[in-house]
């Protein structure tokens, strides 16, 4: 692995694969959700969608069409932190895919009768959302983790300022995010490492733009918060959510190895427990997110209605006892051999190493190392383990319910855990 800057400060991460014969290419934007103020929630997600909506050069048609001509694959995706645009080629048609992904992020036409379309289209997104109940509480529980902060809104934000967007609106965000020394770009697969450089000042060369801003302080769980949301739905949907560690913390490894014990498989505690002991839910699991100076740690779980305190009263047993007891010597062996190996499997596609690549470079200004991931696993220890236990579990947490009867359901539980 290994970066270059080109001559407008546009950083790249390059890892040749000679073994292989495709390539796959990212362009990462520091613009997501959390960088959006109050009143422009959903530009980032809303600008992404534009992006293919077509350029000076192409029609939104012609974007597609040249990609599939080669067999190729394009798409992107929004985050709360940046906005990917990414593509997957054989080896001679990388030209056509960095033209592609430079065309659509440099110079997006932002039409106003092409937005108007594509609203309808973000809209009817939001709507699919809103039939997902799985999404909805994951939505709810970030609005009771992290409040008014910007962490607590949604990526796809509220219908009503979506319909109300003008290409104006696009414009002035773009005019604070979109800019070279505000995005990386990531190539990894079989490429010409001696003409890569010319290729991308070709492409990419004549981006100009701002340097974006920086991320806003926030905090996760600031204090403890419950909230629902009303819906016909079949089950309740719960998520607990402590405060967790921040991006680039060097504690995330132990905190991985926790949460592979806990909930990160079909062997962990809560699994083994809710679903295979019990039969109390179908999907149970946990996992933690990490963002610039926070994170947080979800803990998820689907159960009918009349079970749903049941399945909380069990999540709380699990976790009291982790503090009590701690975990086991075979428990600790198997979530680090787990981590381990899904990670080496994951280093077989160069998607995935490109993926990497540039979220590392993006939002920790550094590549990151395959043996260093392997390494930082292995030095983790059960006191460690013990220690992100304790860093976890005894901080401040808050509760997000959705299905029928989630207000009532809700206040039982908060009275309970009070």
């Amino acid at each position: 692995m290994e970066i270059i800057t080109l001559s407008n400060g546009l950083r790249v991460a390059l890892e040749e694969m000679p073994h292989l014969r495709s390539v796959s290419v990212g362009v990462w934007v520091k613009a997501g959700s959390m960088l959006e103020r109050p009143e422009e929630n959903g530009l980032s997600h809303f600008m992404e969608h534009m992006a293919f909506k077509g350029t000076a050069r192409r029609s939104a048609r012609q974007i597609a069409e040249e990609m599939d001509a080669v067999g190729g694959q394009m798409n992107a995706a929004t985050s709360k932190v940046c906005t990917n645009y990414y593509a997957k080629v054989i080896d001679e048609d990388l030209p056509l895919a960095m033209d592609l992904l430079s065309d659509i992020v440099i110079h997006p036409a932002l039409d106003k009768k092409e937005m108007d379309k594509e609203r309808g289209v973000i809209l009817e997104e939001i709507a699919m959302v809103e039939d997902s109940p799985e999404d909805v509480v994951y939505d709810v529980l970030a609005g009771a983790v992290y409040g008014s902060q910007s962490l607590g809104q949604t990526i796809l934000g509220p219908g009503e300022k979506i319909a109300a967007y003008q290409p104006a609106d696009l414009q002035a965000f773009r005019a604070r995010h979109y800019g070279p020394k505000n995005a990386v770009v990531a190539l990894a697969g079989h490429f010409d490492l001696k003409r890569i450089r010319e290729q991308l000042e070709t492409y990419f060369g004549d981006w100009t733009g701002p340097e974006g801003e920086a991320f806003p302080v926030e905090e996760a769980v600031p204090a403890p918060a419950y909230l629902c949301r009303e819906k016909d739905t079949e089950q309740m949907h719960l998520c607990v959510g402590y405060r967790a560690l921040p991006l680039g913390s060097p504690h995330v490894y132990r905190q991985a190895v926790m949460n592979g014990i806990l909930g990160g498989g079909m062997s962990s505690r809560l699994f083994q427990r809710i679903r295979e002991e019990l039969g109390m839910a179908y999907s149970v699991y946990s996992g933690p997110s990490a963002y610039p100076g926070c994170g947080d740690f979800t803990i998820y779980a689907a159960t009918t209605p009349k079970n749903a305190e049941k399945v909380l009263e069990q999540i709380d047993g699990e976790l009291e006892k982790l503090l009590r007891e701690g975990v086991t010597e075979k428990e600790f062996i198997q979530s680090k051999a787990q981590l381990k190996g899904s990670f080496i499997l994951g280093l077989e596609s160069a998607f995935n190493r490109m993926n990497s690549m540039g979220a590392n470079l993006m939002m920790r200004d550094r590549l990151i190392a395959p043996d260093e991931t392997i390494h930082g696993v292995e030095q983790v220890t059960m006191e460690d383990v013990r220690a992100a236990v304790q860093d976890l579990l005894t901080a401040p947490r808050s509760i997000a319910l959705v299905g029928r009867q989630a207000e009532k359901t809700l206040a039982r539980m908060k009275k309970q855990s009070l």
